[in-house]
């Protein structure tokens, strides 16, 4: 299910469908009488009675279109809990008909922290789906609208989307196969990150050996896939000033070579360019958010395969 967030500048409706709002960890409802209809106030006061609080998110059915979402946040909450509410939330009413949620943002007692930024942000990580080789894909969108005045700023707005896009090109290059995300291939879609903004270079097999980089061909030589090391610079700032450099391992795929790693859980080595996966996102959602800072991130992307040229143990090898 994809998770879709409008902001309206409108005030909240009291006949509005289901609605979410945020109470302290005792769950007073008192401050909440002027968002919803006394009917409803009376109904959710008894209900809540019921309860043992050791629950952070409750839903009341008011009626077969509309539920009363109530979120409790301690007064000090930390900002990683307010993350897994999000994550929560989207667990809870991810697979129900009812799609559309309005989020009356007044209902917070403080927007210091951001809390509905990073509720928002949380709720869109825990969406995330690598469905692209499924013949039948859940096309549903859960529909987050956002009313009030303790909206997060565009500035913030344009962060968590950044940040989100970054850990999704993560993610998705995690998720894919070895016979789709080879080093050939994964050197391709790392030149595409230059229409965000990024400085691509891509040193192949032939200008490797020119650097002497031998350690990281042998690694490659048995695989009839190329080796890489590509890197990607960030200069959010105007001056020179030394970048923050990241270094990422890109294994795409390590059945060990010669030396052949057991079979059992063998379909996992393609997690073995997970660390230069992380240094790719990373430098994504720097330029997408156009980070004020100089930032390079470099990864190796070879595939570590048995085979004819393969490099063997005891080999003398310089670098």
């Amino acid at each position: 299910m994809t998770v879709l967030i409008n902001y309206k500048n409108n005030s909240i409706k009291k006949s509005l469908g289901n609605i979410i709002l945020f109470t302290d960890e005792k769950f007073n409802i008192s401050p909440l009488k002027k968002y919803i209809s006394s009917n409803e106030y009376s109904y959710v006061s008894n209900l809540i009675k019921t309860k043992d609080f050791t629950k952070k998110i409750y839903s009341f059915d008011i009626n077969s279109k509309k539920k009363i979402i109530l979120i409790s946040l301690k007064k000090d909450i930390k900002i990683t809990d307010v993350e897994t509410l999000g994550a929560n939330f989207y667990d809870l009413f991810k697979n129900l008909k009812q799609s559309d949620y309005y989020i009356n943002s007044d209902s917070l007692f403080s927007n210091s922290k951001n809390i509905l930024g990073h509720f928002l942000h949380g709720l869109k990580l825990k969406s995330y789906k690598f469905d692209k080789y499924k013949t039948k894909k859940n096309k549903k969108n859960l529909n987050i609208i956002v009313i009030g005045k303790h909206k997060p700023s565009l500035k913030d707005q344009i962060k968590f989307k950044a940040l989100e896009e970054g850990t999704f090109y993560t993610r998705d290059l995690v998720s894919e196969p070895g016979n789709i995300l080879h080093p050939d291939e994964y050197a391709k879609r790392l030149n595409s990150l230059k229409n965000v903004g990024l400085k691509i270079n891509i040193y192949d097999e032939k200008k490797l050996k020119k650097m002497g980089m031998n350690t990281l061909l042998g690694v490659g030589q048995g695989s009839i896939r190329g080796s890489y090391l590509v890197t990607m610079e960030w200069n959010g700032l105007r001056d020179k000033s030394k970048p923050l450099a990241f270094v990422g391992k890109g294994v795409c795929f390590d059945t060990g070579g010669i030396s052949l790693k057991p079979a059992k859980f063998m379909e996992d080595m393609t997690y073995d360019m997970a660390g230069s996966a992380v240094v790719v996102g990373l430098m994504k959602s720097l330029a997408l958010r156009k980070a004020k800072i100089n930032a390079v991130g470099v990864v190796g992307l070879v595939e570590n395969m048995p085979g004819g040229n393969a490099q063997r143990p005891g080999d003398i090898v310089k670098s």
